[in-house]
């Protein structure tokens, strides 16, 4: 048994560096890792996430979520795994294997992980090593709406528009006041 060493950077918008190094046994599986990146960096724990295998240029590769999203659909022809049972050993075969975790899909905070060391330490749970800068509070981030979806908070109506009917009397439903005469009126 072996544990594994991780570096995870936060991406902010902060000068500085933000990051944490997690060392974890290698046949713990992803949960683990989520719940020690979480709680290093003082987050609540209380979105939905997901891994995602990367390369060198940070592309998002085979995904690692946190609940089972695929629903049974047989249609899809790559399924993520799922935390709990996503063994760590069996996706981090490369020395400097990098990994995204997304946390809290509407606000995006964005881990880069990468595996910087496999030692010779036993260990029964995740430990910090090192922590370097504050973490910002995980509300402080906006969550991002499209900048389509910012006109449907504002308020476009002009009080003295005359037509109350905005999509005007050529609209046919198919049916006619004959249709509505079997109901009685209470």
């Amino acid at each position: 048994m072996s544990a594994l060493k991780f570096r995870v950077l936060l991406d902010t918008e902060q000068e500085t560096e933000i990051f944490r190094d997690i060392l974890i046994d290698e046949n713990d599986n992803f949960e683990s890792l989520y719940n020690a990146i979480i709680s290093s960096f003082r987050f609540e724990g209380d979105q939905m996430a997901s891994f995602y295998i990367s390369n060198d240029d940070w592309d998002k590769g085979h995904e690692i979520s946190l609940m089972d999203m695929n629903y049974g659909d047989e249609a899809i022809d790559e399924k993520a795994s799922v935390m709990s049972s996503a063994t760590l050993r069996d996706f981090m075969q490369e020395s400097n294997q990098k990994v995204i975790l997304v946390y809290d899909f509407m606000r995006m905070w964005i881990f880069l992980i990468e595996l910087i060391e496999k030692t010779d330490i036993h260990l029964k749970t995740p430990e910090t090593t090192l922590s370097i800068g504050m973490a910002p509070p995980e509300d402080s981030r906006i969550a991002n709406l499209n900048d389509d979806d910012d006109d449907i908070y504002t308020d476009d109506f002009d009080e003295d528009e005359e037509d109350d009917n905005p999509f005007g009397d050529d609209f046919e439903d198919g049916y006619s006041d004959e249709d509505y005469s079997k109901f009685d009126d209470y």
